[in-house]
């Protein structure tokens, strides 16, 4: 059973080292950007004119209580550009997977419930962004680096 457990050990402490946490933030910054960045595209015509098809799907199928389609519209396609090229640079990292975690769930209760398998991966993906950060391959990482060096 020893042999087991020192086994497992040596494995763990293997992947800890190939697989730095820095990596795996990147990688999920760039997967869930990725996701995002997609999904906004198809609501646009060229870079930024927004198409007459996302408005009619904001006043129909993605129709939000409270929230005027024409506004949701606007809203949704700048975010999933804007934040989700914030994720792949890792600038404001936290604050973008945040925005990005309440248009899931704005998706999820309103939108699409029995999506649940795929925002619940979203999610996944999103929550260490947003209590962990983008990492030290980031550019908040260098920002704060330059904003707060090491005290000696």
């Amino acid at each position: 059973m020893n042999s087991l457990i020192a086994l497992y050990d040596r494995f763990v402490g293997l992947a800890s080292r190939l697989m730095p946490d820095a990596l795996l933030l990147l990688v999920a910054r760039l997967g869930i950007a990725a996701v995002f960045f997609m999904s906004g595209r198809t609501k646009v015509d060229g870079i930024i004119h927004i198409t007459d098809g996302t408005y009619e799907l904001f006043r129909t199928e993605y129709a939000l209580p409270l929230i005027p389609p024409d506004i949701a519209a606007v809203a949704a396609t700048w975010s999933e550009h804007v934040f989700s090229i914030l994720l792949v640079l890792g600038l404001f990292t936290r604050f973008s997977a945040l925005a990005l975690f309440i248009m899931t769930l704005t998706i999820e209760i309103f939108v699409y419930p029995d999506a649940w398998p795929t925002h619940l991966s979203w999610a996944a993906i999103l929550l260490p962004l947003i209590f962990r950060g983008g990492g030290a391959w980031s550019l908040d990482a260098l920002m704060r680096s330059f904003l707060l060096p090491a005290r000696r």
